[in-house]
């Protein structure tokens, strides 16, 4: 599931290294001491602070540079010590380290006390302050800047301490001599001290974002009401509460107080029993936040972690079932692990369950893989207990630190895995309706989160070609289709991520029994975490903004009807367009949507010409294009109008355009798979097996585009066509185009009549072809077909033309008596009778004003002067 990368290996990046200036201080070749090396912190430049115990007996401090690669001492102590807590700041000229008191009576510090912090100068080393002498553990960490120039002659310290109180020191600094930096008051130092928290129970630092989170009692509710608040810091250093989120949460799962994020104190270790509760914060800079946390139940047999999309303005909670086996093999360790990877949160408990929990399209449990048993090995060589996730800067992927070795890798999503995933049968050896939820979990992972890459998405595109019939429970194209769209256009803009559609399953009235539950795991969602935005975080740009904007936009569009947009919506207006003639202002305004994308999808494939695609006029798909981009506009005005209406329009255009160039790409895609050339458009020859794969292919992506009432691009009927009349037999030819699998292109047909022979068996089909068209295509094919039927059909309404001129200029005008199935086969003598029939209703019956007329007379009277007339009887 995961592929790992080594990052940083301690015994290779700093032991080594030791080793060998313990050599030179002891002048001997080769140090063959035991050398106990602890990593310390990880600063926000990456930089890694450890400590060692040298050869003199002494405890020292260095700096591992993951930039340069290089390691640099810090401070050397004058005896052994307890490091449980350090920090650098950015400049490097002061340390704060926080010291276990040892236990031992003859090495005890004085005054005793379970905790000393002192903060040294270290450029050069110089004095030393002692900050605080308590018996309670205290964590330092320096706030790092990144725009402050003032910064070398100031530096700013947290101290945040097990009693529940963080302090904020404010260290102002002087240059000596030229190189020395100092503090310029020392004796002023705890003067300067400002309280920025007081009474939390659980805290976490985040140095790539320099905010603290803390969790508080909420005095206005019940005790079993937590509230979690936000400390942002700001570059000139100054700070305040930026959000505040209610919590709920059993009132007894904080015997002490909890540390994130701040360190590792390798002297105080928790027994895992009274670990009874984890939680971490996550962000991103698109502006989004997940609050996870997770409690063991009581008897063990499940775990219950909750995950709170503060953006999506809701919460999620997953009771999964461990089984008692299980339960008993990991009671020591019932907390998963929280691995942040892009927007996805896995959620990992070892030798028990994975789940990849897609925090974008969180709606259904089948959106995010889940998975157990077998499949849960990661490849990891190391205990998750000794496992901890690292905040990366990078968020595309994340960072596991195993203390017990000193390694840390960088964790990423296997392309590979989810690969194995859509070819397997059965990745969990269970019946193929059961997997169907896991290739569509994975599906989308690969398209969604890692669909930039392209050769990814030919090995999806080839997975389809290979896999004839659609699954069970959901169509595999019309998903791809998609979710390809739906990553497309979230790039391009953030808003658009709960107005587009992601998944054909959306439009559907039943959804299959095995994409709604995944076995052995209970989902339950709320609405409404009500975060409330506080201070500067209303105003300020950047990650707020956006998360404030992310919550308001959500709550708005949950409350209005129908807020993502439905493909199946144009269906009606698409039906009746086609059975209405609409006013021609109407048309020429979808003519003009048409235009712009076509207009785009040709500036794309300028080079791309191997399949014969947007080189002719089908007015219906045109229609269908520019119907397509009427609703997409009027659904995106209608509820993102702050995008503004000229960033839809180019939005809407782009969103038809890039369709349509995905459905040119699929092609190509199994074009060269095949190796297919221009000799499959000849329609004298049989067609090949891969040529048969390939209509199989655009025969259900025909299927599933019409499953959603989308347009193909022009061009796309003319070649499928082409592949059915080398593929199928005539009679099944025939019989796709009854029942409306085949549609019957001017292009098409043309090309059939110029390029088959007048053989039987091509004569039978091109009357049966002729047979199927409208009229006014029929009468244009004719002149294309060589053939005495043609040529007659071509005299006949040459004639007709002739004597309907002739009938205009003679002022006679057809009453259409002609009797209903009437077909008359010479013309000539057909539009005689119905000009003597129109002059005889125009003259004046003699008759008229006269009784008792013999009727019978006056018909073989006219019928004989008829004939005279007509030759057939002389006077």
């Amino acid at each position: 599931m995961l592929k790992f990368k080594p990052q940083f290996d301690l015994q290779r990046d700093v032991v080594c290294d030791i080793l060998r200036k313990e050599a030179s201080v002891c002048r001997v070749k080769e140090y063959s001491g035991a050398v106990e090396t602890r990593i310390l912190n990880i600063e926000r430049d990456g930089g890694i602070l450890y400590s060692w115990k040298g050869a003199t007996g002494t405890t020292r401090i260095g700096k591992y540079d993951s930039n340069t690669k290089q390691n640099k001492p810090l401070y050397t102590f004058d005896k052994q010590v307890c490091v449980s807590s350090c920090s650098l700041n950015k400049e490097e000229t002061l340390l704060a380290v926080s010291l276990a008191q040892n236990t031992r009576g003859e090495e005890r510090l004085k005054p005793i006390s379970k905790c000393l912090t002192l903060l040294i100068e270290i450029h050069p080393i110089n004095n030393t302050k002692v900050l605080k002498a308590v018996d309670c553990r205290v964590k330092v960490q320096f706030l790092h800047s990144e725009t402050d120039r003032r910064s070398v002659l100031e530096s700013h310290l947290l101290l945040l301490t097990e009693d529940g109180y963080v302090d904020l020191y404010h260290v102002h600094l002087t240059r000596q001599e030229g190189y020395r930096v100092v503090m310029s008051n020392p004796e002023r130092l705890s003067k300067t001290a400002e309280r920025i928290v007081e009474d939390f129970c659980w805290v976490q630092w985040d140095g790539h974002t320099q905010r603290v989170y803390y969790l508080t009692h909420n005095v206005t509710h019940t005790q079993d009401k937590f509230l979690m608040r936000c400390v942002q810091f700001y570059p000139n250093h100054n700070c305040e509460i930026v959000l505040e989120l209610p919590l709920e949460l059993p009132g007894n799962l904080f015997r002490t107080v909890k540390f994130v994020n701040l360190g590792f104190d390798h002297y105080h270790v928790k027994k895992p029993e009274q670990d009874l509760f984890r939680m971490e914060v996550f962000t991103n800079t698109i502006g989004s936040m997940c609050v996870c946390y997770s409690q063991p139940v009581k008897d063990k047999q499940e775990l219950m972690y909750t995950v709170v999309l503060v953006q999506k303005d809701c919460s999620k909670t997953f009771r999964v079932s461990l089984g008692s086996e299980q339960s008993s093999q990991n009671a020591t360790q019932l907390h998963p692990l929280f691995i942040p990877i892009g927007y996805h949160m896995l959620v990992y408990l070892q030798d028990c369950f994975l789940h990849c929990i897609n925090t974008r399209q969180h709606e259904m449990l089948c959106h995010s893989l889940f998975l157990s048993g077998s499949d849960v090995d990661l490849g990891l060589q190391f205990q998750s207990a000794n496992i901890t996730v690292l905040h990366a800067e990078k968020e595309s992927s994340g960072s596991l630190l195993d203390l017990s070795s000193g390694r840390i890798h960088t964790a990423e999503l296997s392309p590979a895995f989810l690969l194995q995933i859509l070819r397997s049968d059965s990745p969990s050896r269970c019946p193929s309706s059961k997997t169907d939820p896991q290739r569509l979990a994975a599906l989308h992972c690969l398209l969604v989160y890692m669909g930039n890459d392209p050769n990814l998405e030919l090995k999806v595109i080839e997975w389809l070609s290979d896999n004839m019939n659609a699954l069970e429970s959901f169509d595999q194209i019309q998903e791809f289709i998609l979710a390809s769209l739906y990553r497309i256009s979230y790039e391009k803009s953030l808003s658009l991520d709960k107005v587009l559609p992601y998944s054909s399953l959306l439009d559907k009235k039943e959804i299959p029994t095995c994409l709604l539950e995944v076995p052995g795991v209970l989902c339950t969602t709320e609405l409404h975490t009500e975060p409330v935005f506080k201070g500067k975080a209303r105003s300020l740009q950047g990650f707020w903004s956006e998360l404030q904007w992310n919550t308001e936009r959500t709550k708005y569009l949950d409350a209005v009807p129908n807020p993502r947009y439905r493909t199946t919506h144009v269906q009606a207006d698409w039906d009746k367009m086609r059975s209405e003639r609409r006013p021609s202002s109407h048309m020429n305004h979808m003519e003009e949507n048409t235009k712009k994308v076509l207009s785009m999808v040709d500036t794309w494939c300028l080079d791309k010409k191997l399949v014969p695609l947007f080189q002719e006029e089908d007015h219906q798909q045109r229609a269908l294009i520019g119907l397509t981009v009427d609703k997409l506009r009027d659904h995106l005005n209608r509820h993102l109008p702050r995008l503004g209406k000229k960033r839809i329009d180019s939005l809407v255009v782009n969103y038809v355009a890039k369709l349509l160039e995905l459905i040119r790409h699929m092609l190509e895609s199994v074009w060269l798979k095949y190796k297919l050339g221009p000799r499959v458009l000849c329609l004298t020859q049989q067609g090949s097996p891969g040529e048969w794969s390939v209509f199989h292919f655009m025969f259900r992506i025909l299927e599933a585009t019409r499953g959603l009432c989308l347009p193909l691009p022009p061009g796309y009927h003319t070649l499928l066509a082409v592949f059915a009349v080398r593929c199928l037999p005539h009679h099944t030819f025939l019989q796709y185009i009854d029942h409306g699998f085949l549609q019957l292109t001017e292009t098409f047909v043309s090309r059939l009549m110029t390029d088959l022979d007048n053989s039987d068996a091509n004569e039978r089909l091109k009357f049966s072809i002729l047979k199927r068209l409208p009229e006014p295509m029929e009468q244009r094919i004719y002149h294309m077909w060589d053939h005495p039927v043609s040529s007659a059909s071509i005299s006949r309404d040459y004639v007709r033309t002739l004597l309907e001129k002739h009938n205009k200029n003679k002022g006679f005008a057809f009453t259409g008596r002609d009797k209903p199935g009437f077909r008359p086969e010479f013309l000539p003598l057909t539009y005689l009778a119905k000009i003597l029939s129109d002059i005889e209703e125009q003259a004046l019956n003699p008759f008229e004003e006269q009784e008792n007329v013999d009727a019978r007379f006056v018909e073989e009277t006219a019928l004989k002067q008829t004939l005279i007339l007509l030759g057939f009887e002389e006077k």
